[in-house]
């Protein structure tokens, strides 16, 4: 439900394909402040026509599904509906399937059993351009990336020649973990040329979206000031 703030609400489409589940997801983020259902979806493959129908802010995704699994649904997404945040919402916790999610552009990944609070954050973060962990990933997220960083950083060589520098400071803050307003705020610049920048640092780095940009980055080394 939308509260009284001037603020449009965060709309958001469920998938899952456990009714129960799904039906439960519905009703706890519709009775949240400033967020409104406007779609759910049983499958992946359904979730493409939901998704294209309502353009949603955040989708709220299931991994394991029958016709098209979320990690598959949130790579066409990503791809094709620009401004749709993903974020997961499932019982799988292993390092590759969460490393999965976010080359495939999911903006969050969180646990079945996570609290109506941490659900609300994460869907706000996903909408305003963040990424979130649930409590227990967030630990194991940030330690394959200190992994990885280290000897990327060691090779010397340059793994991004065609930035510029304003586009190295913003993918710096993304990699750090920056929203876009975050990171308009830092530069002094309106929204629309964060996004603009962020856009054209997609392209750059061949990446679908947000978090496998910042996959990328924590790779070469960015992020870790």
């Amino acid at each position: 439900m939308s509260g009284p703030s001037a603020s449009p609400a965060i709309r958001v489409v469920v998938v899952d394909d456990h009714q129960i589940v799904r039906d439960g997801l519905v009703a706890l983020l519709d009775a949240l402040d400033g967020i409104e259902v406007v779609g759910s979806a049983a499958d992946g493959r359904e979730a493409l026509h939901v998704v294209g129908e309502t353009t949603p802010d955040v989708v709220v995704m299931d991994i394991q599904m029958p016709e098209l699994d979320g990690i598959e649904a949130t790579r066409f997404l990503t791809g094709r509906q620009a401004g749709t945040r993903v974020v997961m919402l499932t019982m799988n916790e292993d390092d590759e399937t969460v490393l999965a999610a976010m080359r495939a552009g999911a903006s969050g990944y969180l646990l079945k059993g996570s609290g109506a609070e941490e659900v609300h954050n994460a869907v706000r973060a996903a909408a305003a351009g963040g990424m979130v962990f649930g409590a227990s990933l967030a630990g194991r997220v940030a330690s394959y990336f200190a992994g990885v960083a280290a000897p990327a950083a060691r090779a010397g060589d340059d793994p991004f020649p065609d930035l510029t520098d304003r586009e190295r400071s913003v993918l710096e803050m993304l990699a750090a973990g920056r929203s876009n307003d975050a990171i308009a705020a830092e530069l002094y610049v309106s929204g629309k040329t964060v996004r603009n920048t962020v856009s054209t640092i997609y392209a750059k780095l061949h990446a679908a979206g947000r978090a496998e940009a910042i996959v990328k980055a924590r790779e070469a080394g960015y992020g870790r000031g």
